[in-house]
């Protein structure tokens, strides 16, 4: 049999069929459930741990190195860590380290040259830039994550911020740590510069070289420590924090 409908009888009959689809979504769905906003949703994502682990300590180690042309060394370091073991407010660690080395002569003549990072300050999320404007250099960027399931927590410092600066003629090297950001820097002015930071929003590692046979490279190493779960451990404010660090730390290179 078929039946034909006019289009206000068609009208009709998709009025009274999507109150009933719907009523039956509802049924199916179960009483009070309703759909998570989006804004909500942004909220809540990256403040879990899947399996019942929970961040028992969150460390960053940051080394780089500049050798130039004429002999001369820079070297920076810094270890922060984030102790969770105990609850409630983490125990945050940080130490930082930096050495310049003397020339053998002066650095040759730059000039003309240049390289422009200021669109790093832009990017969110994990960068890593190489820029050289110069002959016979080497420039190497590693990023390491290592997630380990309990253990032994690393014990820190007990320095919660602080900073360590080198300077000698035109180079310096900083190390700092402002209790959400951490930064690593080493610079010549004139030639360049070697960095890595950990802010709000990112996390990178640059280098820009203008002169010729520099040898320069950074490296940054992530570790995390999961312990099983306390049934009383209040899990979204712990792991938040973590992540906050993590997040806490950056929007491109420029301190």
């Amino acid at each position: 049999m078929n039946i034909r409908l006019s289009s206000s009888g068609l009208a009709l009959a998709l009025a009274l069929a999507i109150p009933a689809a719907a009523a039956q979504e509802q049924a199916r769905l179960g009483k009070g459930v309703t759909e998570i906003p989006d804004p909500e949703l942004n909220l809540m994502r990256g403040r879990y741990t899947v399996g019942g682990n929970a961040v028992a300590w969150f460390g960053v180690t940051m080394v780089s190195q500049w050798q130039t042309q004429t002999g001369q060394t820079l070297q920076g370091s810094l270890a922060l860590g984030m102790d969770f073991s105990r609850g409630g407010t983490p125990k945050v660690s940080f130490t930082p380290s930096v050495n310049i080395t003397e020339a053998n002569a002066a650095m040759p003549e730059t000039s003309g040259r240049s390289v422009d990072g200021s669109g790093l300050q832009n990017v969110a999320g994990m960068t890593q830039s190489v820029q050289v404007a110069g002959d016979r250099n080497t420039a190497s960027n590693v990023t390491l994550l290592t997630i380990r399931d309990g253990g032994e927590v690393p014990q820190g410092s007990g320095v919660v911020a602080g900073d360590a600066v080198a300077r000698q003629g035109n180079a310096s090297a900083s190390a700092g740590f402002d209790g959400s950001a951490a930064n690593l820097l080493l610079q010549i002015d004139g030639h360049g510069a070697v960095q890595q930071w950990m802010r709000s929003g990112s996390v990178g590692q640059s280098i820009q070289l203008t002169a010729d046979g520099q040898r320069a490279s950074n490296r940054l190493q992530i570790d995390l420590v999961r312990s099983p779960l306390a049934e009383n451990t209040p899990l979204a404010q712990h792991v938040s924090q973590a992540i906050t660090l993590g997040r806490g730390i950056g929007g491109g290179p420029g301190g």
